[in-house]
């Protein structure tokens, strides 16, 4: 039986989706990243569940600002590079301002900027918009379309909406935790 529908999720549903599968990826890395640094499981992350948002945001940032640089890759890196150190260091600022904590510092880093960018990272971010709009991107936008057009519209409104209510959940709570 097929359960394809004519009816597609809107824009913000998709950028809803896509904002939990890249948080939930960023989540996987650093806890991966962790693991193979430390030796052993490490809770990564801001919020209690499998989810780093600041990479969710940031993939958004590239789908919705970037992408029309795809395959430019000098000006896709730059701008990148620009826009994802200032993130970086206002999303830092922010917590450390919220909380009083740092969920990242690159103080040892070389040419950092406040502990919370620094030139390598700035460079990275480059690189990995460059990667993410060339390649990843569209292999994920592919595959996702395939797998939605395989699930009743009615249940793909469902999980976005289950989904965002958990994320809503567990923000409030992190926020309550490290307000404490």
């Amino acid at each position: 039986m097929k359960h394809s529908t004519t009816k597609k999720l809107s824009k913000l549903q998709t950028c809803i989706l896509y904002f939990f599968i890249f948080a939930f990826i960023g989540w996987l890395m650093e806890t991966i990243y962790a693991i193979f640094t430390l030796g052993h499981f490490v809770k990564r992350g801001f919020l209690y569940g499998p989810l780093c948002p600041i990479y969710g945001y940031g993939a958004l940032m590239l789908i919705l600002f970037l992408e029309k640089y795809q395959h430019k890759d000098l000006k896709l890196f730059l701008y990148a590079a620009i826009i994802f150190s200032a993130f970086e260091y206002i999303v830092g600022f922010g917590l450390d301002a919220l909380f009083s904590m740092h969920w990242w510092d690159y103080t040892g880093e070389f040419m950092n900027l406040n502990g919370r960018i620094s030139i390598f990272y700035s460079f990275a971010w480059g690189i990995i918009a460059i990667l993410f709009i060339n390649h990843i991107y569209p292999f994920l936008e592919k595959k996702l379309n395939l797998v939605l057009s395989k699930i009743p519209y009615l249940f793909q409104t469902l999980l976005v909406k289950i989904f965002s209510a958990i994320f809503i959940v567990d923000t409030i709570s992190s926020c309550i935790r490290y307000l404490s």
